[in-house]
Parts: C-alpha cells; sequence; structure tokens
C-alpha cells in the first residue's frame, strides 16, 4: 500500500512513517520542514518539501498516487493558537481542506486525520468521543472544524476517513516546547541542573492533569487505522489521569535527584483536567496502550540524549 504522510519529519509524523516501512508499505512524505529536521524521514521514504497549503501539494499527491494520505501536518501549540489565531486557521483548517480537495480530486481511499482529544475533551473524566467540546483555544476550534470538514467530505464525496485523537503523545524526538512538551521539557531541565516552572490554576496547585501515550503506542494505532475504524474518531489515549506535578516527581525518581519546582498562573487556553477514555479504539481497531509512563521515561533515560533542546 502507498501511503503519503504530511508532517512526516515531524515528531509523532516521523515515526509513523518509520512504523509503515517497517510493516512493508511504501511511504511518501510531504513536510515544509520549517520546524522540523530532515534527518528524521526515513531513507526508504521519498521525500517532498512542500506545505500543504501550496498548489505545489496537489501536484505531489497527482504524481504519487496515493493509495492513502496520513495528515500530521499541523500548527499544534495551544498558547500560540491563542496568540495568533489567524496562522492556526490558516494552517489547521484552509491547509487541511487543501488536502481534502486533493484527496477527491485523485480518488484518494482514505485519509487518516491526526486531532486533539486534550483539548477536545468535554467535561467528563475519563472524555468519550460523543461529548462536545470546551472550546478553550482557537487550535481546540480547528481541530473541530476539521472533523466537519471531514464528514462533509464523506457523506457528499464519499472519502473514507479515521480520526485518531491523540491524548498527550511523548516520546523520543520531540521537541521541548508547548503543552504536550512538558516531559522533554522536565528532562532538558533535569539534565541542565535547572528547575521548572509548573503551570497551575490556584484551585488546582498540582497543576493541570494530562493523559499521556507514547508515540510508539500512537504510531501503531496509526497503522491499524490503515484499514480499520472507517468513518469513525476515536481516543487513542492510556485513560489514566495524572498531575503535572506528579509527572515531575516521577521524573525525579527516575533521574535519581531533586529539583525545584516553581509555580505559575495557567497559559492562556488551557484546559484544567483532560483524560481520554480509549474503550473505542480497543473495539474497533484491537488497539491498547502498552508502554507505561514510567516505562517511556526510562526508556528517554536509557536511550536518548539531550541535543539543542529536543530528545533525539
Amino acid at each position: 500500500m502507498k501511503v503519503l504522510v504530511t508532517g512526516g519529519a515531524g515528531f509523532i509524523g516521523s515515526h509513523v512513517v518509520d512504523t509503515y516501512i517497517q510493516h512493508g508499505h511504501e511511504v511518501v512524505v510531504v513536510d515544509h520542514l520549517r520546524s522540523q529536521k530532515k534527518k528524521r524521514v526515513h531513507d526508504q521514504a521519498r521525500f517532498y518539501n512542500v506545505d500543504i497549503r501550496s498548489e505545489q501539494f496537489e501536484w505531489v499527491v497527482e504524481q504519487e498516487q496515493p493509495d492513502i494520505i496520513n495528515h500530521h501536518a499541523a500548527q499544534k501549540s495551544v498558547p500560540y493558537s491563542v496568540k495568533d489565531p489567524l496562522y492556526d486557521a490558516d494552517m489547521n483548517v484552509m491547509g487541511f481542506l487543501n488536502v481534502l480537495e486533493a484527496c477527491v480530486k485523485h480518488q484518494v481511499n482514505k485519509i487518516i486525520c491526526a486531532s486533539s482529544g486534550g483539548a477536545l475533551a468535554g467535561n467528563k473524566i475519563p472524555a468519550t468521543e460523543d461529548l462536545e467540546p470546551q472550546f478553550t483555544s482557537p487550535y481546540a476550534i480547528s481541530k473541530y472544524i476539521g472533523e466537519k470538514y471531514l464528514h462533509f467530505y464523506s457523506s457528499h464525496y464519499g472519502l473514507n476517513y479515521t480520526v485518531l485523537r491523540y491524548s498527550n503523545v511523548y516520546g523520543p524526538r520531540q521537541k521541548a516546547d508547548g503543552e504536550s512538551g512538558a516531559i522533554p521539557i522536565f528532562f532538558n531541565n533535569y539534565l541542565a541542573n535547572q528547575p521548572s516552572v509548573l503551570m497551575a490554576y490556584p484551585d488546582q496547585p498540582r497543576g493541570t492533569t494530562r493523559d499521556y501515550i507514547h508515540v510508539r503506542d500512537v504510531a501503531y494505532a496509526n497503522l491499524l487505522a490503515l484499514d480499520r475504524g472507517e468513518n469513525e474518531i476515536i481516543h487513542i489515549a492510556s485513560g489514566e489521569e495524572i498531575h503535572m506535578e506528579e509527572i515531575y516527581e516521577l521524573m525525579q525518581e527516575v533521574l535519581g535527584h531533586e529539583l525545584p519546582l516553581f509555580r505559575k498562573g495557567p497559559r492562556d487556553g488551557d484546559v484544567k483536567r483532560s483524560c481520554l477514555d480509549p474503550s473505542k479504539a480497543k473495539e474497533i481497531l484491537g488497539w491498547e496502550a502498552t508502554v507505561s509512563l514510567r516505562e517511556g521515561i526510562e526508556e528517554l533515560r536509557e536511550l536518548h540524549q539531550c541535543v539543542k533542546g529536543e530528545i533525539s
């Protein structure tokens, strides 16, 4: 099967590419490389340095004729979406529409779309896929709009899709920035013997809660979604809620020393609590998380080193 992966040089996308190739699929990568690194792209993948918003993207799809498009190219930062909602919408809505138009024009069989479970989680904990999102940031709005466009393109043009709503993903190749980057931020600070900052609400002093999932588990869900989960929205998550301070404490145990943790007010757009129900993934994809948070942090300690703000 030939799969075109947008954002395939990114943190999650590059792991998806590796997994596809390991299982014998032909892979094409499209990435504009502004925040990514070419070295992440598997040497067996064909690579195009192309922005999904450009006319060149449609040309790539025409040339390659992929069976499936796996869409990971996105503006991923909640705080940045608050700062610049126009860019967020341009990339996550207009860019995504350009991808969908190319799918229809060149008869792509299916699109697998990475979405945000954390930003779109409802008030119930753990959140199920059918809950109304909280819409606390432009990022949440743009990702939800993308899901609605998918429904339209499916009903109007017959485009098959699977939406994978991730909880907070972590693991090798992750940059130390943003909300999902809390683990590499803490990790890098420990290696540099520097204290960390905890963003916390006054009534939630241990910080916001999140549901962390290892990137290897996420990549495997993308493999299963190649031929499962037709026209479904599915949470990919551990189903375990943890305070950010608990993560810091766990990292202290794993790394073997303590450093101060300072508290500040919450960032704009921060969801106070986030935990996803992954039962639908088990039922439909036959998927469940296999890497515990402790195992993932121990892996980073044993197998990776810090290079310019990135655990690689």
